[in-house]
């Protein structure tokens, strides 16, 4: 595997080694001793999600506050999406700043996304299905979130914005500034 850092310290991608041959190809998605190894402290991974989505499907941007907060090993199973990490945390020098990653079934990159980051993705094939791992339990009452089109953020979705399919709940987040303070 190899691991590379982002200009956001903690956000890695990480590309996994494909072995190929004419049955097909093999890869190892997750190794806890690489993993550690690669972004230089242990995770212990808890709950893995998965979610599919059509084209235009934008999720987030969400995050879990205080003892509930998040770190997130995502990747793509099928399809492409954008995905996107945003600094929460206001003690960092790039607070408030994003990295977007393109993840696909063809690329098989891996995105990693430590606690202190809102976390949120755009389907731009026909259909993804999206898989990620948790270092801690979904907590209701600790989740937070961002308003994908926050003016502050301007985030580039590569995609248009009047085509894009948004729930209720995502299309009623704060703005970055009015967001919960969880750090």
């Amino acid at each position: 595997m190899n691991f590379i850092s982002t200009k956001l310290e903690g956000c890695f991608v990480i590309e996994p080694k494909i072995i190929q041959d004419s049955r097909g190809y093999f890869m190892e998605t997750f190794n806890e001793n690489a993993f550690q190894n690669g972004i230089g402290k242990k995770i212990v991974f808890v709950q893995d999600n998965q979610s599919f989505s059509s084209k235009g499907v934008l999720r987030g941007f969400h995050y879990q506050t205080g003892d509930h907060a998040q770190a997130k090993l995502v990747r793509v199973l099928q399809g492409e999406v954008l995905d996107v990490a945003v600094d929460i945390r206001p003690n960092s020098s790039t607070y408030g700043h994003y990295v977007s990653e393109l993840l696909s079934g063809e690329n098989q990159k891996q995105f990693f996304i430590p606690r202190g980051f809102a976390h949120g993705f755009l389907v731009l094939s026909e259909t993804a299905t999206f898989f990620y791992k948790c270092d801690n339990f979904y907590n209701k009452e600790s989740e937070g979130g961002i308003i994908y089109n926050d003016t502050t953020l301007n985030i580039d979705w590569q995609f248009p914005i009047h085509e894009m399919i948004i729930s209720e709940k995502d299309q009623n987040l704060p703005t970055f500034e009015n967001a919960k303070k969880v750090w």
